[in-house]
Parts: structure tokens; C-alpha cells; sequence
């Protein structure tokens, strides 16, 4: 069960920079009220990536993870950020076809968050976090995400389990 909560909230929150485009496009546009709706819900999702990222640390049941490979995984981030500038190129706020947008995040997050495909997000990535694909002696892949950059598949980590294949270094 809190590892779909965790995905879940990995996923929402990862739409937060989504908002901020639309804020921004709203505002330039006239509409005010949309554009303010958007920041804050934008800002809440924030919090809500930091108060995870604080949980995962501090409550999280922790275990030593050994790792035989790894692979710096931060580069799927491009496709994402094109899908979260992709607002800026309409010619008009008004012009967006809200009846196709909705529906589209909706299912994008469904997906997302209940299948074992990799996320980016990028609010990870502005806090210095990294993501890497790493394989256990056992053969086992998981998406790492740490501050640490890794530069060998020795190096000793202490994690918690994220979800059923993302971990996260909780070491101090």
C-alpha cells in the first residue's frame, strides 16, 4: 500500500513544472485566475515532494543494497521537458483544447503510476537529486535515486524502497 501511495505521489508531483508552463501561458494571456490556481497547486505539489523525499528518509524502513551495475539514467528527462514546454508554442492560452489535455495528463499519470515504467521528474533533478538504473548481483533492475554520483557498482548505499523497483538513498 505506501508504495503506491509513494508512486503516486512521485508521479503528481513530477507534473508540478506542467503547472508553472500553464501559469505562465495563462498569465501572459489575460486569465488571472487560472494562472493562480495553477501556482498553487504547482506549490503544493512541491511540498508534497519534499515532505516525501523527508519521509523516505526519516521513516522509512532503510536496508543495505548492494549494486553490480550502474547506469546514469537522468538523460530521459528530455522527452518529459518537451511535453512540459510544449504550452509555450500555443499561439493563444485560450486555443488550448482543454477537452484533450485533461484526459491525456489523467491517463498519463494513471499509466505512470501503476505500471513499472520509468518516470522522470524533474523536480528531483532541480534538488540535485540523480537517477540511475541499477542492477542487483541477484539480476534484479531498479531506478537509484541519490545525490551521490556514482562512479562504481561497489560503492556501499543504504536505501529505502520507493516502490516495488525505485529505491532511494537515505544515507546521511
Amino acid at each position: 500500500m505506501l508504495s503506491t501511495v509513494a508512486k503516486i505521489l512521485l508521479t503528481s508531483t513530477a507534473i508540478a513544472p506542467v503547472g508553472f508552463t500553464y501559469a505562465w501561458v495563462a498569465w501572459f494571456s489575460g486569465d488571472k485566475v487560472f494562472s493562480g490556481l495553477a501556482i498553487v497547486a504547482s506549490l503544493f505539489l512541491v511540498l508534497v515532494c519534499i515532505w516525501m523525499l523527508r519521509y523516505a528518509k526519516r521513516k522509512m524502513e532503510r536496508f543495505n543494497f548492494s549494486v553490480a551495475t550502474v547506469e546514469a539514467a537522468d538523460r530521459e528527462n528530455m522527452g518529459f521537458l518537451l511535453l512540459y514546454l510544449l504550452p509555450l508554442f500555443t499561439s493563444s492560452f485560450n486555443s488550448l483544447n482543454w477537452m484533450v489535455w485533461v484526459p491525456t495528463l489523467v491517463i498519463f499519470a494513471i499509466i505512470t503510476s501503476t505500471g513499472y515504467s520509468y518516470h522522470f521528474n524533474p523536480l528531483l533533478g532541480v534538488m540535485k537529486w540523480h537517477f540511475y538504473k541499477v542492477g542487483t548481483p541477484e539480476g534484479v533492475t531498479y531506478v537509484l535515486i541519490t545525490k551521490k554520483e556514482l562512479r562504481h557498482a561497489s560503492q556501499p548505499l543504504i536505501v529505502a524502497q520507493l516502490t516495488e523497483y525505485i529505491v532511494i538513498d537515505v544515507e546521511d
